[in-house]
Protein backbone atom coordinates (compact mmCIF):
# COMPACT_ATOMS: atom_id res chain seq x y z
CA UNK A 1 0.00 0.00 0.00
CA UNK A 2 1.37 3.43 -0.82
CA UNK A 3 2.59 6.00 2.22
CA UNK A 4 -0.18 8.88 2.12
CA UNK A 5 2.31 12.39 1.72
CA UNK A 6 1.55 14.85 4.73
CA UNK A 7 2.41 18.46 4.47
CA UNK A 8 2.55 20.66 8.09
CA UNK A 9 2.15 24.45 8.40
CA UNK A 10 2.04 25.70 11.72
CA UNK A 11 3.70 28.72 13.47
CA UNK A 12 4.56 26.89 16.86
CA UNK A 13 7.41 25.12 16.75
CA UNK A 14 6.73 22.30 19.61
CA UNK A 15 3.69 21.69 17.68
CA UNK A 16 5.16 21.44 14.62
CA UNK A 17 7.81 19.54 15.27
CA UNK A 18 5.47 16.91 17.18
CA UNK A 19 2.92 16.42 14.51
CA UNK A 20 6.10 15.80 12.59
CA UNK A 21 7.17 13.13 14.82
CA UNK A 22 3.72 11.33 15.12
CA UNK A 23 2.93 11.13 11.33
CA UNK A 24 6.80 10.75 10.15
CA UNK A 25 7.05 7.74 12.77
CA UNK A 26 3.56 6.25 11.73
CA UNK A 27 2.72 3.23 9.35
CA UNK A 28 1.52 4.65 6.12
CA UNK A 29 2.87 8.06 6.12
CA UNK A 30 5.20 10.04 5.03
CA UNK A 31 5.95 13.90 6.40
CA UNK A 32 8.62 15.72 4.72
CA UNK A 33 7.17 18.89 3.85
CA UNK A 34 6.83 21.23 6.96
CA UNK A 35 6.52 24.72 7.09
CA UNK A 36 6.46 27.57 9.94
CA UNK A 37 4.85 30.34 7.83
CA UNK A 38 1.93 30.46 4.84
CA UNK A 39 4.76 32.62 2.80
CA UNK A 40 7.12 29.01 2.73
CA UNK A 41 3.98 26.62 2.08
CA UNK A 42 2.86 29.18 -0.76
CA UNK A 43 6.11 28.84 -2.13
CA UNK A 44 7.47 25.38 -1.65
CA UNK A 45 3.85 23.12 -1.46
CA UNK A 46 3.23 23.63 -5.29
CA UNK A 47 6.34 21.58 -6.14
CA UNK A 48 5.58 18.73 -4.28
CA UNK A 49 1.31 18.37 -3.98
CA UNK A 50 0.97 16.16 -1.07
CA UNK A 51 -1.88 14.19 -0.50
CA UNK A 52 -2.79 16.01 2.84
CA UNK A 53 -2.00 19.01 4.41
CA UNK A 54 -2.41 20.21 8.35
CA UNK A 55 -3.02 23.91 8.21
CA UNK A 56 -2.99 25.75 11.14
CA UNK A 57 -5.39 28.71 10.50
CA UNK A 58 -3.94 31.04 12.49
CA UNK A 59 -0.52 31.92 11.03
CA UNK A 60 1.34 34.84 11.07
CA UNK A 61 1.67 36.88 7.64
CA UNK A 62 -0.47 35.03 5.32
CA UNK A 63 -3.16 33.25 7.72
CA UNK A 64 -4.30 29.74 6.87
CA UNK A 65 -7.64 30.55 4.82
CA UNK A 66 -5.47 32.65 2.35
CA UNK A 67 -2.67 29.82 2.06
CA UNK A 68 -5.33 26.97 1.00
CA UNK A 69 -6.91 29.16 -1.66
CA UNK A 70 -3.56 29.81 -3.13
CA UNK A 71 -2.18 26.44 -2.53
CA UNK A 72 -5.40 24.51 -3.57
CA UNK A 73 -5.03 26.15 -7.43
CA UNK A 74 -1.33 24.53 -7.51
CA UNK A 75 -2.53 21.86 -5.90
CA UNK A 76 -6.01 20.65 -6.22
CA UNK A 77 -6.04 16.98 -5.47
CA UNK A 78 -4.77 17.77 -2.25
CA UNK A 79 -6.79 17.19 0.93
CA UNK A 80 -6.28 20.17 3.49
CA UNK A 81 -7.26 19.90 6.80
CA UNK A 82 -7.74 23.01 9.21
CA UNK A 83 -6.56 22.99 12.74
CA UNK A 84 -6.87 26.29 15.03
CA UNK A 85 -7.77 26.16 18.85
CA UNK A 86 -10.96 28.13 18.42
CA UNK A 87 -14.27 27.09 17.78
CA UNK A 88 -14.36 30.02 15.18
CA UNK A 89 -18.07 30.07 13.10
CA UNK A 90 -16.30 32.47 10.90
CA UNK A 91 -12.87 30.71 10.11
CA UNK A 92 -14.99 27.51 10.06
CA UNK A 93 -17.00 28.45 7.24
CA UNK A 94 -14.38 30.49 5.38
CA UNK A 95 -11.98 27.25 5.44
CA UNK A 96 -14.72 25.29 4.08
CA UNK A 97 -15.47 27.92 1.52
CA UNK A 98 -11.86 27.80 0.38
CA UNK A 99 -11.74 24.47 0.27
CA UNK A 100 -10.88 22.79 3.03
CA UNK A 101 -12.23 19.15 3.54
CA UNK A 102 -11.05 18.62 7.26
CA UNK A 103 -11.28 20.83 10.34
CA UNK A 104 -9.86 19.67 13.97
CA UNK A 105 -9.18 20.95 17.63
CA UNK A 106 -5.55 21.19 18.35
CA UNK A 107 -6.53 19.55 21.26
CA UNK A 108 -7.14 16.49 19.36
CA UNK A 109 -5.84 12.82 20.76
CA UNK A 110 -2.51 12.12 18.42
CA UNK A 111 -4.71 9.05 17.18
CA UNK A 112 -7.86 11.02 16.44
CA UNK A 113 -5.16 13.13 14.22
CA UNK A 114 -3.96 9.92 12.06
CA UNK A 115 -7.26 8.93 11.41
CA UNK A 116 -8.27 12.29 10.24
CA UNK A 117 -5.68 12.70 8.07
CA UNK A 118 -6.74 8.60 6.44
CA UNK A 119 -10.23 9.24 6.44
CA UNK A 120 -9.70 12.60 4.17
CA UNK A 121 -7.24 11.08 1.92
CA UNK A 122 -10.24 8.43 1.18
CA UNK A 123 -12.65 11.10 0.26
CA UNK A 124 -14.17 11.78 4.14
CA UNK A 125 -14.26 15.33 5.23
CA UNK A 126 -13.16 14.44 9.33
CA UNK A 127 -14.04 17.24 11.98
CA UNK A 128 -14.10 17.39 15.72
CA UNK A 129 -17.19 16.69 17.15
CA UNK A 130 -17.37 19.99 18.79
CA UNK A 131 -16.52 21.38 15.17
CA UNK A 132 -19.59 19.19 13.25
CA UNK A 133 -21.98 20.41 16.22
CA UNK A 134 -21.32 24.16 15.76
CA UNK A 135 -21.41 23.26 11.80
CA UNK A 136 -25.28 21.86 12.21
CA UNK A 137 -26.28 24.83 14.48
CA UNK A 138 -25.37 26.95 11.75
CA UNK A 139 -27.10 25.04 9.47
CA UNK A 140 -30.34 24.76 11.54
CA UNK A 141 -30.12 28.55 12.12
CA UNK A 142 -29.93 29.24 8.61
CA UNK A 143 -32.79 26.50 7.95
CA UNK A 144 -34.94 28.40 10.18
CA UNK A 145 -34.45 31.87 8.90
CA UNK A 146 -35.66 30.28 5.48
CA UNK A 147 -38.72 28.72 7.78
CA UNK A 148 -39.07 32.57 8.62
CA UNK A 149 -39.40 34.36 5.16
CA UNK A 150 -42.83 32.42 4.64
CA UNK A 151 -44.24 34.34 6.92
CA UNK A 152 -45.92 37.87 6.33
CA UNK A 153 -44.65 40.67 8.64
CA UNK A 154 -47.72 40.25 11.00
CA UNK A 155 -47.56 36.68 11.27
CA UNK A 156 -43.66 37.37 12.25
CA UNK A 157 -45.06 40.06 14.65
CA UNK A 158 -47.54 37.72 16.29
CA UNK A 159 -45.04 34.94 16.65
CA UNK A 160 -43.10 36.82 18.54
CA UNK A 161 -46.26 37.54 20.90
CA UNK A 162 -46.14 34.00 20.66
CA UNK A 163 -43.05 33.31 21.97
CA UNK A 164 -43.55 36.22 24.31
CA UNK A 165 -45.92 33.48 26.05
CA UNK A 166 -49.20 36.13 25.55
CA UNK A 167 -52.54 34.92 25.22
CA UNK A 168 -55.07 35.86 22.48
CA UNK A 169 -56.24 38.54 23.82
CA UNK A 170 -53.10 40.17 24.66
CA UNK A 171 -52.08 39.59 21.16
CA UNK A 172 -55.24 41.20 19.60
CA UNK A 173 -54.40 44.38 21.94
CA UNK A 174 -50.91 44.61 21.21
CA UNK A 175 -51.38 44.20 17.16
CA UNK A 176 -54.57 46.30 17.39
CA UNK A 177 -56.69 44.26 16.10
CA UNK A 178 -59.61 41.62 16.99
CA UNK A 179 -59.25 38.29 18.27
CA UNK A 180 -60.79 36.27 15.13
CA UNK A 181 -58.21 37.98 12.79
CA UNK A 182 -55.57 36.89 15.34
CA UNK A 183 -56.70 33.01 15.14
CA UNK A 184 -56.68 33.82 11.61
CA UNK A 185 -53.40 34.71 11.26
CA UNK A 186 -52.00 31.98 13.63
CA UNK A 187 -54.02 29.37 11.63
CA UNK A 188 -52.49 30.60 8.05
CA UNK A 189 -48.93 30.62 10.21
CA UNK A 190 -49.49 26.89 11.06
CA UNK A 191 -50.40 25.88 7.52
CA UNK A 192 -47.08 27.81 6.22
CA UNK A 193 -44.92 25.92 8.94
CA UNK A 194 -46.53 22.85 8.52
CA UNK A 195 -47.40 22.48 12.72
CA UNK A 196 -50.39 22.19 14.68
CA UNK A 197 -49.26 24.02 18.06
CA UNK A 198 -47.56 27.03 19.24
CA UNK A 199 -44.70 25.26 21.07
CA UNK A 200 -44.40 23.58 17.22
CA UNK A 201 -44.10 26.80 15.64
CA UNK A 202 -41.63 28.43 17.81
CA UNK A 203 -39.45 25.49 17.69
CA UNK A 204 -39.64 25.45 13.74
CA UNK A 205 -38.58 29.76 13.61
CA UNK A 206 -36.76 29.98 16.63
CA UNK A 207 -35.15 26.56 17.64
CA UNK A 208 -37.40 27.15 21.16
CA UNK A 209 -38.66 23.87 23.02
Amino acid sequence: MSLITVAIVEDIKDIREGLQILIGSSPGFICNQVYATGEEAVKALPAHCPDVVLMDIHLPGINGIDCLRQVKQACPNTQFIMSTVYEDDDNIFESLKAGAHGYLLKKTEPVKILEAIRDVHAGGSPMSAQIARRVIQTFQAKNNKSEEALLTPKEKSILHDLSKGLRYKEIAAAEGISIDTVRTHIRRMYEKLHVQSRTEALNRVYGMK
